[in-house]
């Protein structure tokens, strides 16, 4: 049986574990109790038989009038301050006074001291987010009515401007153009009216049609409103406007077009020809409707984990008074726990009214009042993991070991990998394919093995990443992918090779490894709900975001998912060389040095050795275009610095100097410590030098310490695989291949290390500030009358 601490762990929420109930402290608590109790026992015994009359006389009192009286006040009474005399809007106070004697006062006396803070924090915590999901559901409800309202009125105008033929079709006219109408017609009413009462009539009977329509599409407003142009529009009292974030390339070009135009007329006309807000058409209110359902949904969810930090801490409550009572041999738990009862966080009911509100609209509004499709949305079903699974993980494990063992056995027989390899041509065009695949899987599995890690560590990873529960990966399914791919790879090659041992060198046989490539991309590519599609499509979708940067907003998986680009240069090369080696048809003729030869082909590997550091480079000035710190700028200096160092590589490749040498060591050396730098304080949060716990932070999820020591001394190591450009070590008969592959999966390795301190740090930022969901941006903005 598991455990209530163990379960009590796992179901809660992890970024505000620090405000639920300490249970473990308790327990700590109560084993002081227990201990002392037991120590006295022998001494206890010792005198029960010498105050054996006394014993029995003071047994007999309970049944006195004066016994009885004793026993109404139970062993304990809570006393409650009332909110009003600490300040306003604070739950109340509870605090514990002993009376009855206890094996040990001072004890006893410290443990409701503890529970009745853990009770006030309670309080304290869950008032003050109600209040917060409160504010954020009032929010979302009115956002909900400006949308309804303003469809209504962009429905309205596309029906007016149908019906008359005298009103101008375009939607997007201005409210300016309507309003002076109405006003010049007036005045030249008043005019007409001072000179000649006779050219008066006659102009009201010109004039009154034309302001007549223009006053009935106006005034076609049920909230009171006077207009709806194609920026702005009055609800409720309210100029509103809708501001969709800069999320794709259209409107992060429409952005910087808007920049541009304030720069070159002024500000001043700026605001008077291009106002604040974007037009109001379907396009963009259908935009404006999913960021509505993305708050409705991070709402729902933020007042479920409300409800479960209410249950959980109830039953930890209830746990700790039995275990107590037991201990004691008291009857505390019914006193205490109607108090508890009786708090705040147990009596109040505006989650549940509220949530249940917000599935009402959630189901009207977003799923054509279809419950169960608006219940898909709301509480996803996580995918099950099956049994299934670990077997086949076992099955192509050992299936891949046992044909790994086989080809490496094969290829060291016929000398492949050796400086004096008798077939150059396997090494130049096959031997890419697997390199490849190796440091693709390699990664892959390794993200498990930080899957499982965040999992153990109760880090929040799908939260941090923003992955939906059908898009993300379990750390089976990563093993499953990793070791059933490179099972069926290997298991080509090692065909493939011994084809080649028996002197087969057809061109179909040289096609293998490139149908082998091919089959890959189409699966990654392929349509249909087979081999983790979302997951797939997610991947895709992250892709293309960080290939088109700075034009799509960047969000956190999009920088994390840059970064794993960077420490897979050689993999991108690779590719780069083996699409050129087959889309060519150079295998044909098995011309593996076309491509190399070739200015463009060649020009386009080097470039393929920068586009990593200059993805995540434009990134860092997207983050700082949207939110304006400069830290980003800092941080698009490092990758800056990585490409200066990686185009002096290059160089020194080409012709090996000793100007060329000094320049590689001098920018590498400045690159590498500005890495480390940025590695250990901003992505790790490590080296406070005032922390508890010497150069690291004062949370660690790892209990040892030592574990970050290592990491950080692994890290500085694997940051210095540059130095082998320089130093040319020797192992022995190896092709140079061989190492290359070694080196770059120490890099993948480097990249799987960070990436678990990266998000407990992140974490840890989130656990800070108590933030467990979403905070989603909301469309309508109210303007000033002016703008």
């Amino acid at each position: 049986m598991v455990k209530f601490s163990k379960q009590f762990e796992a179901q809660l929420v992890p970024e505000w574990k620090d405000a639920f109930f300490d249970y473990e402290q308790l327990k700590r608590e109560l084993k002081k109790i227990q201990f002392l109790n037991s120590t006295n026992n022998n001494y206890s015994k010792q005198q029960k038989k010498g105050y054996f009359g006394c014993s029995f006389i003071s047994s007999l009192g309970k049944f006195s009038s004066f016994g009885q009286k004793h026993r109404d006040h139970g062993p304990i009474q809570v006393h409650r301050k009332l909110a009003s005399s600490v300040s306003k809007g604070d739950p109340d106070l509870y605090e514990t006074e002993l009376l009855e004697q206890f094996a040990d006062v001072e004890s006893a006396a410290e443990f409701f001291t503890c529970l009745d803070h853990q009770l006030n924090k309670v309080n304290q915590f869950y008032r003050s987010k109600e209040k917060e999901f409160v504010e954020k559901g009032n929010s979302a409800k009115q956002q909900l009515d400006f949308l309804v309202q303003a469809k209504n009125k962009l429905k309205w105008k596309k029906e007016a401007s149908s019906q008359d033929s005298y009103d101008d079709p375009s939607i997007s006219s201005q409210l300016s153009s309507e309003i002076e109408l109405i006003e010049k017609a007036e005045e030249e009413q008043g005019q007409d009216s001072c000179s000649d009462e006779q050219e008066k009539t006659g102009n009201e009977s010109t004039k009154s049609d034309e302001t007549e329509r223009s006053a009935r599409r106006i005034k076609r407003d049920d909230c009171g409103s006077r207009s709806f142009s194609s920026r702005v529009f009055n609800c409720q009292g309210k100029n509103l406007t809708i501001n969709i974030p800069l999320t794709t390339p259209s409107r992060t070009f429409s952005a910087i077009g808007s920049l541009v135009w304030e720069d070159v007329i002024g500000h001043n006309s700026a605001k008077k020809t291009n106002p604040r807000g974007i037009h109001i058409n379907q396009t963009n209110l259908h935009h404006a409707q999913k960021m509505i359902r993305g708050a409705f949904l991070e709402l729902y969810k933020g007042l479920n984990y409300l409800k479960t930090y209410r249950n959980l801490n109830m039953l930890a409550f209830v746990k700790i008074l039995k275990k107590f009572d037991k201990v004691t041999n008291k009857e505390v738990l019914p006193i205490y726990l109607r108090v508890v009862e009786n708090s705040y966080f147990n009596t109040s009911d505006l989650v549940m009214r509220l949530a249940d509100e917000i599935e009402e609209l959630f189901v009207k509004h977003f799923a054509k009042d279809d419950k169960r499709k608006a219940m898909k949305y709301l509480k996803p079903n996580h995918r099950k993991e099956s049994h299934a699974v670990t077997f086949f993980i076992g099955l192509f494990t050992g299936c891949f070991i046992a044909l790994l063992v086989g080809y490496v056995i094969m290829a060291h027989l016929m000398g492949m990998y050796t400086k004096q390899a008798p077939d150059t041509v396997y090494m130049e065009t096959v031997y890419p394919v697997l390199s490849m695949f190796s440091l693709l899987f390699l990664h892959i599995f390794l993200y498990g093995c930080n899957i499982f890690t965040w999992k153990k560590a109760r880090i929040n990873y799908s939260f941090i990443l923003e992955l939906a529960s059908t898009e993300e990966l379990k750390f089976r399914e990563a093993f499953l992918i990793s070791s059933a791919s490179m099972t069926a790879i290997v298991g080509v090659l090692f065909i493939h090779l011994s084809l080649a041992a028996k002197g087969h060198s057809s061109a179909l046989a040289q096609a293998i490894p490139g149908f082998l490539l091919l089959f890959f991309v189409l699966l990654l590519f392929c349509p249909f709900n087979i081999a983790y599609h979302s997951t797939r499509y997610r991947f895709l979708r992250v892709i293309r975001n960080i290939v088109f940067s700075p034009l799509y907003k960047v969000v956190m998986l999009d920088f994390f998912m840059a970064d794993q680009l960077c420490s897979q240069v050689p993999l991108l090369r690779n590719f780069e060389y083996l699409a050129c080696y087959y889309i060519t048809g150079s295998y044909k003729t098995q011309d593996y040095g076309y491509c190399v030869r070739t200015t463009h082909y060649r020009d386009l590997a080097y470039a393929v050795s920068f586009l990593p550091y200059y993805w995540r480079a434009m990134q860092c000035a997207r983050r700082w275009f949207d939110e304006g710190q400069v830290t980003h700028l800092v941080n698009l200096g490092k990758y800056v610095s990585a490409m200066l160092a990686a185009g002096a590589k290059l160089a020194y490749e080409k012709e090996k100097t000793t100007g060329y040498l000094c320049l590689v060591v001098a920018l590498s050396s400045g690159a590498t410590m500005y890495q480390l730098y940025w590695d250990y304080v901003k992505d790790w949060g490590l080296l406070q030098f005032h922390s508890k716990n010497p150069w690291l932070r004062n949370e660690l999820m790892l209990r040892k310490k030592c574990i970050y020591y290592f990491s950080m001394v692994l890290n500085l190591i694997l940051r210095l695989a540059w130095l082998q450009t320089v130093l040319h070590p020797n192992f022995g008969n190896v092709d140079y291949r061989v190492i290359g592959l070694f080196l770059a999966a120490l890099e993948v390795i480097r990249r799987g290390q960070w990436n678990f301190y990266r998000l407990e740090n992140e974490h840890l930022n989130n656990a800070g500030k108590f933030r467990a969901v979403k905070q989603v941006p909301l469309p309508f903005h109210e303007v000033d009358d002016e703008e």
